[in-house]
This record gives C-alpha cells, sequence and structure tokens, in this order.
C-alpha cells in the first residue's frame, strides 16, 4: 500500500455499504462491491447506485483488497469465509439489531462488545470498528472538507497500525477521525453507547471516549433506538446493516 490509496472491497450492497462505496471511489479509492448473489444479478443497480464501483463475488473482491469493509446484517457474519480475509484490514461497520438479527447468543451475553467477536470470528484479520454509530445518511449529509467548521468526527477503533490506514479513509470521504486503540472501546460506539447516534466534532468525542475508558462506564449492547429496518439499518439510525 505504500505509496498508493489502498485497494477497498465492500461486502454489503445495501444502503450503507453503497453510500460508502460512493464516498471511497469520490475519494479516489479502487472499490470493489459484493452483494449475496452473483455480481452480474445486480450490476444494473450498482450501476446506477454506485457507478464508480466494481461488482465482484466476497471471495475475489476480499483477494484483490488491502482493505474489506463488512457493511451485511450481521447474523450473516457465518457466511463469510474467514480464510479470505486473512492479512486484510476490516473495518466492521456492524451492529446488532435484534428484531433483524434474530438472538444471536454469542451477541447477548455482554461480555464482549460485538467487534471483539467479530474479530474471534476472523482470527486471520485485523478488525477496525467504525461508521457503525452514524446513520447511512449522515455518511453522505454530514461530511465536510479538511477545517470546515463543524466537521462532524467519526471513531475508529482497533490496532493502531490499522485503524492509522482506517482514518485517511475516514478523513478523505469527509470526517475528523478520532484514533483509539484498544477495539474493547467499540462498545461505546454501539447501540446504548454514548457515542452512537450522537452528532459530535473532534473535541466531544474526544471526550465522550476518554471518559468512557477511565470510568469503564456500563456497556449496553443493544439499547434503544427506532426500529430497524430489514437490513439491519433503522432508517435514522446509525448504520450496523
Amino acid at each position: 500500500m505504500s505509496g498508493e490509496l489502498p485497494r477497498v472491497a465492500v461486502l454489503g450492497a445495501g444502503k450503507v455499504g453503497s453510500a460508502l462505496a460512493n464516498l471511497l471511489t469520490g475519494a479516489g479509492y479502487r472499490v470493489m462491491v459484493a452483494a449475496s448473489g452473483a455480481p452480474e444479478d445486480f450490476a444494473l443497480v450498482a450501476r446506477v447506485m454506485m457507478p464508480d464501483a466494481v461488482p465482484a463475488w466476497a471471495a475475489d473482491a476480499a483477494e484483490a483488497s488491502d482493505v474489506v469493509v463488512l457493511a451485511i446484517p450481521l447474523h450473516r457474519l457465518p457466511t463469510v469465509d474467514p480464510a479470505v480475509l486473512d492479512g486484510k484490514i476490516v473495518v466492521d461497520a456492524m451492529n446488532y439489531w435484534q428484531p433483524v438479527n434474530g438472538t444471536l447468543e454469542e451477541f447477548e451475553d455482554g461480555e464482549s462488545g460485538s467487534s471483539e467477536i467479530v474479530q474471534r470470528a476472523l482470527p486471520g484479520a485485523t478488525v477496525v470498528k467504525t461508521f457503525g454509530h452514524l446513520t447511512y445518511h449522515e455518511l453522505e449529509g454530514d461530511r465536510r472538507p479538511p477545517g470546515a467548521p463543524g466537521r462532524r468526527a467519526v471513531a475508529v477503533v482497533g490496532p493502531s497500525d490499522a485503524a492509522e490506514v482506517v482514518a485517511v479513509m475516514v478523513d478523505r470521504i469527509g470526517f475528523d477521525p478520532v484514533l483509539r486503540s484498544r477495539l474493547e472501546l467499540g462498545r461505546a460506539l454501539q447501540p446504548g453507547g454514548p457515542a452512537f447516534g450522537t452528532p459530535m466534532n473532534r473535541a466531544e468525542l474526544e471526550a465522550v471516549l476518554d471518559r468512557w475508558e477511565d470510568e469503564s462506564a456500563p456497556y449496553a449492547h443493544r439499547g434503544e433506538g427506532p426500529e430497524p429496518t430489514e437490513a439491519g439499518v433503522a432508517p435514522s439510525a446509525p448504520v450496523g446493516t
């Protein structure tokens, strides 16, 4: 990846996947996008919704990419072959929505954040949690150029080297990245967490994450929120597809 922007695969061609594919291609990234079926089955939709992204099978998109964005319903995670993500930076943009995902026992005990569980399911990848605390329409509507007044902050939580790569992506699509290196702090970004669904600037988000870390704030892994849609995303709720 030295000297060039990383290649990106977006797994999930719904509202979140489409929004991220458009933003990333607009920021100069080469993006391949995969849906649940064959690439030719959604090629027409892709040309309309994300014209600069390349439709592909999920395994092919992941193999050809440096960064893989998971923008699928969380209950579909077991359909992803962990081996194709070995050595990749995996951006977890998912949330646990019980009415859509059903009851997933591994996400019910409250002992681990959802991204920590995703990391255990993908042991050869490096998981970074981001985007799941915004709504999909905010991804497009709230972005601003660097230095613009009121530029919104987005948390990027995961091991430092990987998080720094993802932070550049966040900045290039129009948000101020706020990095934290411990994946367990991703709990603050989940439904019920203090950064979930709340627009903040850099200083505000940094203060929230610092306070969460210092106080070991109680963790609510589902919380209250709008009713999710069939894709696992509430119309006005953070992305978590």
